[in-house]
């Protein structure tokens, strides 16, 4: 320990004595008021301060920041924090031949949302002054470069000298070690800051909770030190750091990623150490600004002020808690975090949809509308109004909001609409709901509740206050149970065979790059010709095993059935990417040519491309094989991925500029094609259908054509495709469409299936047009063929143009049918409800059977009965035949409270082993056989019953 405490000694004199005259100036700060804070810094000076300091003075690349939407990384529905762009280069996969793969220092401000998953503040947004979905996350990175030293000076100078923020404020905290994990307390960044001039009672030990940061549950991880502010100042706020004080906050992170954390949880040095930190841009512009709430910044106080003009409620007041009466300054907090929000998240491509980040966005969306229309009385279109103000506050760091103004505008509109036309719907299903509910009953249905949640999007607190209005409430712990049930269905439903795989970890990237193994050659896989009978030739390409990785280790040698991922030096099999599936086939061992090594993914990790296989035989670092293609999945997925590219400008062609690519993905049966914006990985291949890329490099041509950036596997002709039809044209959510087209033989065989549901239809047609007067069970039967063929017309893959010209076609024939069985019934009735009174006359009761295998017979029978003898409680049951069930309905008069008809129906339908619904005045329901003639005295009574004690 000695020994170590002399190198620490020595390795700070070293680092002071470098840093002199910037050591000097930090503890010269130290004297200055806490009253000096400056208040002259713009949120726009902010954030350009911070990535100018680090470019200019220590040499960091300014990086743009990525989209909201996680690129390649289905564990985050947004980017929620600054370091997750570069989650490639910490884990050690970054592409070789991207310009990421080069980065050393970086700098730069992140659009981060913090509204689902493991990060999710939206439900605290708006109660205080601090919380927000939208956030900017400033950060400062070093990927092997400089470590500890170095990133707290460069902390301390900036926000000492840059921002000019007291140093007496200021307290540090650093990790006191664990001695469950075996961590040691990291004393090396302790003696930085007091070697820096931080007093010692500024300078406070925390545990694994504040002060160790991990990625996830595996992963890089490290301890980190953090940078604390304190509001009031001329004191000592130690006590009140990493306390929840609203006074004594956090501003800047500082991770020192120096471990892994394991599967089985153990930690493990890393081969590379980073920096990875992080400042809220909001809560530093609070400080500079001289506020006390986020919301007092000109992040906000614009958005404020427009809001305000759009309602009518008073001005913001800042009030939180029991002093915001009415909850009109959380409404304008909620009001303006989300516009920022889905202003940010739409100009990324984020729509608001129906699962995933799209599904969260619909949530704050409606969230918004909900506080905009009934809190603070703004009128329809004020949320979306607000956008320009956006655009304006936000503009100059992400020019995207300028540009995509009208679309995030239309967008907001559209979505707003929508859920104001689902408020009355949900508003009729409620009050429905309560007409069914007993008088001292005041619990809501939760199935009700939930429906509301899950299909028309009502968030849980609204339903929570529509009921609170009534008088009810709900259970709200079977309401958390489903939804805990829910979640647990999507996630199985979002676990595909990818996660399966085998993974090449972080430190076995790391000793393959240490051990100089050269990244995998996959050139060979655009190696293929065309033959002079037209078929195509692909090369054959043999290569070295260069190694092998089984158990998350690299191995020498795997035995028979084990599974494993093999890296090659070169391959010819495409690694899933750009939307296309990855290639199928198998290998052969030199010297084993009759045993067959099938490879059944393929992955890029790092350069370097991963086969999964099961050995079928030994397979050792070194062997030589031989590589084969399943040539007709690989064949199929050229025609398929050409396909796209021409689709793509036809559809451009055709819709005009604005049609953007939202997304694709190419397999060997079919094609998908989601209209969308490009991000394309770097570097990217330029495919040029009918026109050479020469040629359009050079301008040697005027032709249309398509031209995309492309890394996937193509047709040398487009003559391939043979025939491309699009079986499937539906909208995702508003104002963005997926199409699925086939090809080929798929495509023929498609084209065929419609004409012989056109011949079918036109069959039905002819039958229903010479039926000069059907019996009512003929009509059924042709209601029901109507049904089938319509059923056939949506699920069999048939030209889209096609389907959509029969649905129409079948919808008219489903019509007619209806029209026609609605006069059937309603003769069929007319005779039955005569029969019947001539039998009852005018009682006070009736209760009698009638013959007839429809509800719907039976309930116009009530109805033409009732109304030729208005006075009258009248049920009829039918046994209906061959299957044994009792129908069952009823009518009693309007406005007669001495018996409900929804009651009288249960009632009856329970004796018989069934169920019953409807309202007070009409119902009907099912039963099975047991003892009719009891159920129809059952019914008789119950009826007198209520009559009698009325009277």
């Amino acid at each position: 320990m000695a020994a170590h405490m002399r190198r620490l000694t020595h390795r700070y004199r070293a680092v002071i004595n470098n840093n002199l005259t910037s050591l000097t100036s930090l503890r010269g700060h130290l004297s200055r008021s806490y009253s000096q804070v400056q208040t002259d810094f713009s949120s726009n000076r902010v954030r350009r301060t911070f990535t100018d300091f680090f470019h200019e003075l220590y040499q960091h690349i300014i990086v743009p920041s990525s989209p909201v939407r996680p690129r390649g990384d289905p564990s985050l529905l947004f980017v929620n924090a600054g370091m997750n762009q570069f989650k490639p280069i910490f884990l050690g996969a970054a592409d070789p031949r991207s310009e990421m793969a080069t980065y050393r220092r970086v700098v730069n401000s992140q659009k981060c949302v913090r509204a689902g998953g493991k990060h999710n503040d939206l439900e605290d947004v708006g109660r205080d002054v601090y919380h927000h979905t939208f956030f900017e996350m400033l950060g400062n990175w070093s990927f092997g470069d400089y470590f500890k030293e170095e990133a707290c000076i460069m902390a301390w100078r900036l926000l000492t000298e840059e921002y000019r923020i007291p140093p007496e404020r200021l307290y540090v905290s650093y990790f006191a070690g664990d001695a469950t994990s075996g961590l040691p307390a990291d004393e090396e960044t302790r003696h930085i800051w007091l070697s820096m001039g931080v007093p010692s009672d500024h300078l406070l030990p925390f545990g694994m909770k504040d002060n160790f940061w991990e990625m996830g549950e595996i992963g890089p991880c490290g301890p980190c030190t953090e940078i604390h502010y304190d509001h009031i100042g001329g004191r000592n706020a130690a006590s009140l750091v990493n306390a929840d004080s609203p006074d004594v906050v956090e501003i800047w992170n500082l991770v020192f990623m120096q471990y892994n954390r394991e599967a089985d949880h153990s930690l493990r040095s890393l081969p590379q150490f980073s920096v990875d930190t992080g400042m809220g841009l909001e809560r530093l512009v609070t400080v500079l600004q001289g506020q006390r709430s986020n919301y007092d910044t000109d992040l906000f106080t614009p958005l404020l002020s427009a809001i305000q003009q759009r309602s009518n409620c008073p001005e913001y007041r800042g009030r939180t808690g029991e002093a915001d009466v009415g909850k009109v300054d959380m409404a304008y907090r909620v009001v303006a975090d989300h516009v920022r929000t889905l202003s940010v998240c739409i100009a990324d491509g984020v729509y608001p949809g129906m699962s995933g980040a799209e599904l969260v966005l619909r949530r704050i969306l409606r969230r918004a509308v909900r506080f905009s229309t009934e809190v603070l009385q703004a009128p329809e279109g004020a949320l979306a109004s607000l956008v320009p103000t956006v655009a304006h506050i936000l503009g100059d760091a992400y020019p995207e909001l300028h540009k995509e103004t009208d679309r995030i505008m239309d967008i907001i509109n559209e979505n707003e609409a929508q859920f104001l036309s689902s408020l009355k719907q949900g508003r009729r299903v409620i009050d429905r709901t309560l007409q069914r509910l007993e008088n001292n009953d005041t619990l809501f249905p939760v199935p009700v509740a939930w429906s509301l949640h899950r299909n028309l999007g009502f968030p849980l607190d609204l339903i929570g206050l529509m009921l609170e209005e009534q008088g009810l409430t709900v259970d709200q712990r079977a309401l958390d149970v489903l939804a805990i049930e829910n979640e647990k269905l999507r996630c199985q439903v979002q676990t595909s065979v990818v996660d399966t795989l085998v993974h090449l970890d972080l430190h076995s990237l790391a000793q393959l790059q240490s051990g100089e193994v050269p990244h995998t050659d996959d050139s060979p896989k655009y190696h293929y010709s065309l033959a002079q009978d037209g078929k195509y030739v692909f090369q054959p390409c043999h290569a070295t095993v260069q190694a092998l990785y089984c158990g998350q280790t690299l191995v020498s040698e795997v035995a028979g059935g084990q599974r494993c991922g093999v890296v090659l030096d070169r391959t010819c099999f495409y690694a899933e990417q750009g939307g296309q599936s990855h290639d199928q086939g198998y290998f052969i061992r030199d010297g084993l040519p009759d045993v067959l090594y099938p490879v059944e993914a393929v992955q890029l990790a790092g350069g370097y491309v991963v086969h999964q296989v099961t050995a079928a035989e030994v397979l050792r670092k070194g062997d030589q094989v031989q590589l084969y293609l399943d040539e007709p999945q690989r064949l199929a997925c050229m025609v398929k991925h050409t396909a796209t590219h021409v689709l793509n400008f036809a559809l451009r062609q055709l819709l005009g500029s604005s049609v953007e690519q939202r997304g694709s993905h190419v397999a060997a049966d079919r094609l998908r094609f989601d209209f969308s914006v490009k991000v394309y990985p770097d570097p990217v291949r330029v495919v040029s259908v009918a026109v050479p890329v020469a040629d359009l490099y050079d301008s040697l041509t005027d032709r249309w054509t398509s031209v995309e950036l492309c890394c996937g596997t193509h047709l040398l002709t487009t003559g391939e495709i043979g025939d491309l039809v699009i079986i499937s044209e539906r909208q995702m959510v508003k104002g963005i469409s997926r199409i699925v087209a086939v090809t080929g033989d798929d495509a023929r065989e498609a084209r065929e299936a419609g004409q012989v549901l056109t011949q079918e239809v036109e069959s039905l047609s002819a039958r229903l047009a010479t039926v000069a007067s059907p019996s009512l069970a003929g009509a059924n039967r042709l209601a029901k063929e109507v049904g089938i063929l319509t059923d056939a017309v949506d699920c069999t893959p048939i030209p889209q143009w096609k389907r959509r010209e029969l649905q129409t076609r079948l919808k008219g024939l489903q019509r007619t049918t209806n029209t026609s069985i609605r006069k059937l019934e309603t003769k069929e009735a007319a005779v039955k409800a005569q029969s019947l009174f001539k039998k009852n006359g005018n009682k006070n009761i009736v209760v009698d059977t009638v013959d007839t295998d429809s509800i719907s017979v039976l309930m116009k029978t009530v109805n033409q009965y009732s109304d030729r003898a208005p006075g009258t409680l009248i049920m009829l049951l039918s046994h209906r035949q061959p299957s044994g069930k009792v129908l069952c309905a009823c009518q009693v008069p309007k406005g007669f409270s001495a018996l409900s008809a929804s009651d009288w129906a249960l009632t009856v339908c329970a004796r018989l082993g069934g169920n019953a619904g409807g309202s007070a005045t009409v119902a009907r329901g099912t039963g099975s056989v047991a003892n009719l003639t009891e159920a129809l005295r059952c019914a008789e009574e119950y009826a007198q019953d209520k009559t009698q004690n009325r009277c």
